[in-house]
Parts: C-alpha cells; structure tokens; sequence
C-alpha cells in the first residue's frame, strides 16, 4: 500500500526538500502541497491523503487550528505536524487537537520517514527530545506514583523499546498506555 501525503509548509525549499526526500521511496507519494492551513484543510478536502506533514507557524491558519480541522473532520487523514522547534505550548496544542504525531525538522530524515509509515499505520510518534520532556511532566504531577501504575507494559515491541531505532522515536500510544 501506498501512503498518500499532503505537505503543508509555507516554506517552499521545505516542501521540496521533502517531496524529493519522498520520491526515493517507492511506498509513499506526494498527492499535494499547500503553502497555508487553509490551503491544507481544503486539499485534505479534495486529496483524501492518508497522513498530512504540517508545520505549525504559516501564515493566516496556522498548523494547529488546520490540525483541529482536518481531525474533526469526516476524512480518516492523520497529522503529523513537522515544527522547527519543539516548544511545549506547539506540542501540547498540536497533541489536544487530535495530531498523531510531533516530530522537529532537524531529525534524520530517516526518522521522518519512519514518522510518517507509523502515522499512517495509525499509531502515534513523537520526536525522543520531546518524548522524554512529556514523560518528565507527567511523572512529576502530583499523584503520579509508580502506586498509581501497577500494571506493566504488555505488547511492547523491540523496536518500541528504542532498539529498531538506535533509541529514537517510541510509539506514543504505548507510552500513555502505561502511564494511565
């Protein structure tokens, strides 16, 4: 199966960047590219692609109000938004309004790639610098115990432990499974 993306970056050396990053990968494909949140939240409309790589400061809408859209729309498209910098606040507003994914543009473009196979499988990633960051918060909150958290990870693959990666990206779905 071919996974269908929609690049949403007001930045055009990014967008192509990407698009020639992707055309060397047989199992993925560019179907479009849009310069503004409005501009993705309409060609998610038009395309249906299966995963959208948005950044988060455009012009006009930006990522995170696109994100909300496209999500609560009726398409099944997932995002994965692709920031310069992985600020808290563009984290957590990306994550509450339903993306999938959070990854920062000076990754491997390895990891980006496997970023968007996994958003397109419909599991969730986020970049290990942020991962790490979210894990800290949470745990630090009052009633946040190991009490709290008896049960163990169950299902947990080797390349979620960190080693199909060299230790990069975990599934995030895991990772709050065993936190709740």
């Amino acid at each position: 199966m071919t996974v269908r993306i929609l690049l949403a970056d007001d930045q055009p050396l990014v967008r192509s960047g990407l698009r020639v990053l992707i055309a060397d990968h047989p199992d993925l494909e560019v179907v479009g590219e849009a310069a503004t949140g409005s501009e993705a939240v309409r060609l998610v409309g038009d395309l249906v692609p299966d995963v959208v790589v948005m950044d988060i400061r455009m012009p006009g809408m930006d990522g995170i109000e696109a994100t909300r859209r496209i999500t609560a729309g009726p398409a099944t498209t997932r995002v994965l938004v692709l920031a310069t910098f992985d600020e808290d606040d563009h984290v957590y507003g990306a994550l509450r309004v339903g993306a999938s994914g959070f990854v920062v543009k000076d990754m491997a473009l390895d990891d980006i790639l496997v970023a968007i196979r996994v958003v397109a499988a419909g599991d969730a990633l986020i970049a290990p610098s942020v991962t790490r960051r979210l894990i800290s918060d949470f745990v630090g909150r009052p009633g946040a115990t190991p009490e709290r958290f008896p049960r163990p990870i169950e299902g947990i693959t080797e390349w979620e432990r960190g080693r199909g990666t060299g230790g990069q990206p975990l599934a995030l779905r895991r990772i709050l499974i065993a936190l709740s």
